[in-house]
Order: structure tokens, then C-alpha cells, then sequence
């Protein structure tokens, strides 16, 4: 197996192994380079301590000492080297109370999580594999290195990491590794929100976003997302409709492109459907006012998940307005209205949330609906040619040229405002500065 070392881990390798120590790149990098993707970082382990590393490189950083980590700087580029070590008692379902320090390779394998992230390699040695890792790659395979309970139990967010691997990938997890996910999937409880949004957000963005309903069937969405288990247990008895709640919001992930606010919108925009269920005397169920809803729970989750607040406000808008228009014909003036209403900037992704949403029910007037959608895209990209106003950053007025004309500062100039943008969303003819001052300046010519 031939992998090709960047050449500045390489110069790092080199350096140490010069030395009389051992080095290897180590983990993810392996595993990308072996399936043929650019990895992300390079990790470096050896048989050095980190004092004899800062020893043997001109800068380095104190990033993680005290577990044997030290980051070497080459051209402000950082390498983090460890040292091969062996974790102590873990008390936290996260971090080791001690590490300790050893001379073997395997055993720094040893305590890696799963057998894909726990090869070595350095071109004079070759790779490096002593837990399988190539088989499981060849097989398709998530498994946890040793003892799958004691991987997990040593580090909870291990078990998202398996099925967000798993869907990154598109393996199955091992057997032995699945059941020690249902055993302890409660464990989750004790990690953090921002490490379970990280692990969340990588998972949804993955080709295979619907292997979320692993983490359901493990009992881990109980634990991390329990709204979504309430959906898998919420029918959709209606011609619209072909699956439950939960599956409809599993099938939409995939119809979206793989970007962290639709696909935060897709997992969302129905959330709140169990909390409005209601079922008619023929039995067909309804869920009234269910945007409103879900947007509202959209915000509680995505503030629980510690998400930005540019994030939760873009994807409560998607949830919001996800059923905006639906059966609504969109003449021109209807389209502007519409963008002002939910915003220039998430127009364009509402539209993609509406098919995902179309393409993930049944096959009924599915043709109409994405016709519909359609028209509304071709209203909005002829807006956008043609410049219309939709917005009161692109009226030809500001609030300057009304002072300027005489309209005193205060509610009534902002009144005004707004007067003018519904008028050229009417009439996107009149956006001008003549034509508008010439309309609506007429009362106000002996304001002072």
C-alpha cells in the first residue's frame, strides 16, 4: 500500500525518525488517503516525547501537552504530532483522567475507536494495520477497535461518530458495534451540545443524511433529538402523503443538497406536525397551523444544540414559510410580495426546500405541485433580471432624500417608507426618485 505523504509531513517524519525515534501519520488522514479523498489534516504519531520533539523543530505550539500533543509550525502551516500514549480512566464518558506515555505503536492503535481510524503509516515501515482496518474498509464496515462497550463507554461521542462514519461512507455498523450503541446511547446525555451539533451537522451533510434513522433505531435520537422520535411515531393517513411523519422527514434529506441550512430545514420543517395532529370522521389526518409550530420548535432546538444565531434564523425562516403559496397561482405581483415577505436572501433556498419536501411525498399531483414551484422560480428569476424592487434596500427612495425633501425625522418618514415599497411592489415601474417624491410628496410639502 502506497500512500503519498504531503511532503512537509514527510520533512516532519523524516526529521523525527532522524533522531532515533519512531513517527508515523496516523487516523483519518490514513483512511482518506487510502480511500482516495484529500484528507482534511495530517496527525503524526511517535515514540518521542514532547519535549524532545520542541527539541528537534525550530517553532512549535503547547497544544495539547499534557495528553502529548505538540503542533509543529512549517510556513504558519500546523502538524500535530503526539506521542504514542495510552489513556487512563475515563470519568466523564469523554476525557481520560491521565494519559500515559508508551514505546509501542499498536498500543496508541489500540485505544483508537474504530478499526478504519486506527492504521499507521510512514514509508519505511509501509502501513501499518494490526486491527483490520483495510478488511473493514473492503467490507464496508464500521467497528469499533477491541471492545465495542469499552470504546464507547471510555468516549459517548464515539457513538455518534459511528453512524456519522457510517453515513459519510455509506458502511454498515458492525454488529457487535450496534448493540453497544443500544446499550449505551443514554451515556450521550453527558456530552456536550456543541460536540453533538458538530457530530449532527457532518451526519446531515453526508451523501446518506438518512442514516439518521440508525440513530433512531439505536435509541440515540431518544437521547440527542427525542421531537424526531415523536415524528417516527406520527401517521400521515392522506393522499399527499405515502409515509409517516419521521420517515417523510428522513426521504427529504436526501432530496436537498448537502448544505447545513437546508438540510437543518429539512429535518425541521415538520417537526411540529405530531403536536397538531388531528384525524377527521373519514380518518385522514390534518395538521393545521404546523409551520407556525415547527419553526417555534425549530428555534428551541437549534438554541438547545448551541447553533449561531444566523443558523437557527435562517432555518426557522425555511421551516416557517415552507408551505408558503401552495396553492396559490403566482402572478408577478404575488411573487414580490412574497420575496419581500420572507426575504431576498432565503428565497432561492425556500424554493429548493419546497421541491425536497414535494419530492418526499407521494407520487399524488406531485407533477402540479413541482409545476407550481416552478412558476414561482421563474416569476423570482425574472424579478431578479429585471432589477424590481422587493425590498427597502432597493427602493429608489431613502430616508434621506424624504428628509431632504421636508418630511420630518421619525415614524411617520419610516410610514412613508413603507407606503412607497408597497406601491412599486404593485407597480415596479414607479421605482424611481422622481416618480415616487412626485406621489407620495404632495401632503407633506409644508412639513417642517
Amino acid at each position: 500500500m502506497l500512500i503519498k505523504l504531503p511532503e512537509k509531513v514527510k520533512y516532519i517524519i523524516d526529521s523525527i525518525t532522524a533522531a532515533g525515534y519512531e513517527a508515523y501519520a496516523v487516523g483519518g488522514c490514513i483512511r482518506d488517503s487510502v480511500l482516495g479523498r484529500e484528507p482534511n489534516d495530517w496527525d503524526i504519531t511517535t515514540s518521542a516525547r514532547p519535549e524532545q520533539i520542541k527539541a528537534l523543530f525550530r517553532r512549535t505550539v503547547d497544544t495539547g501537552i499534557a495528553h502529548g500533543t505538540v503542533t509543529v509550525m512549517l510556513d504558519r502551516e500546523g502538524f500535530e504530532v503526539t506521542t504514542y500514549r495510552i489513556d487512563g480512566e475515563y470519568e466523564d464518558h469523554r476525557h481520560p483522567r491521565e494519559v500515559l506515555f508508551t514505546s509501542q505503536l499498536v498500543e496508541d492503535l489500540r485505544r483508537r475507536d474504530f478499526t478504519i481510524n486506527a492504521m499507521a503509516y510512514n514509508e519505511t515501515a509501509g502501513l501499518v494495520d494490526a486491527f483490520d482496518g483495510m478488511g473493514d474498509i473492503r467490507r464496508g464496515l464500521i467497528r469499533c477497535v477491541g471492545c465495542a462497550r469499552e470504546r464507547f463507554t471510555e468516549d459517548a461521542l464515539r457513538i455518534l461518530r459511528a453512524i456519522r462514519f457510517s453515513a459519510q461512507l455509506g458502511y454498515a455498523i458492525e454488529e457487535d458495534t450496534r448493540q453497544a450503541i443500544r446499550d449505551l446511547a443514554p451515556s450521550l446525555s453527558a456530552i456536550s451540545a456543541e460536540r453533538i451539533q458538530t457530530e449532527l451537522v457532518k451526519l446531515l451533510t453526508s451523501p446518506h443524511p438518512d442514516y439518521l434513522r440508525q440513530a433512531y433505531d439505536m435509541g440515540v435520537t431518544a437521547v440527542i433529538l427525542p421531537e424526531l422520535d415523536r415524528c417516527m411515531e406520527t401517521p400521515q393517513n392522506h393522499p399527499h402523503h405515502c409515509y409517516n411523519v419521521g420517515e417523510h422527514i428522513l426521504h427529504s434529506l436526501v432530496e436537498v443538497p448537502a448544505v447545513k441550512d437546508l438540510r437543518l430545514a429539512m429535518l425541521l420543517h415538520d417537526i411540529g406536525k405530531p403536536r397538531t395532529l388531528e384525524t377527521d370522521e373519514e380518518g385522514i389526518t390534518h395538521f393545521y397551523g404546523h409551520p407556525a409550530v415547527s419553526a417555534e420548535m425549530t428555534r428551541e432546538i437549534l438554541r438547545r444544540l448551541k447553533f449561531d444565531n444566523d443558523t437557527i434564523a435562517t432555518v426557522r425562516r425555511l421551516v416557517e414559510f415552507h408551505d408558503y403559496g401552495n396553492d396559490v397561482v403566482p402572478t408577478p405581483v404575488i411573487v414580490r410580495r412574497a420575496v419581500n415577505r420572507i426575504g431576498e436572501d432565503i428565497f432561492p433556498k425556500l424554493l429548493i426546500v419546497k421541491r425536497g419536501d414535494i419530492m418526499a411525498q407521494s407520487a399524488y399531483q406531485r407533477q402540479e405541485k413541482l409545476k407550481l414551484v416552478d412558476a414561482w422560480e421563474s416569476g423570482y428569476r425574472k424579478i431578479r433580471e429585471e432589477g424590481q424592487c422587493v425590498s427597502l434596500k432597493s427602493l429608489a427612495v431613502t430616508g434621506r432624500d424624504l428628509i431632504a425633501a421636508g418630511v420630518s425625522p421619525g415614524p411617520e418618514l419610516g410610514e412613508l417608507l413603507q407606503q412607497m415599497l408597497s406601491h412599486v411592489l404593485e407597480r415596479p415601474e414607479d421605482n424611481t426618485r422622481e416618480k415616487l417624491l412626485g406621489i407620495f410628496l404632495n401632503p407633506y410639502a409644508k412639513v417642517t
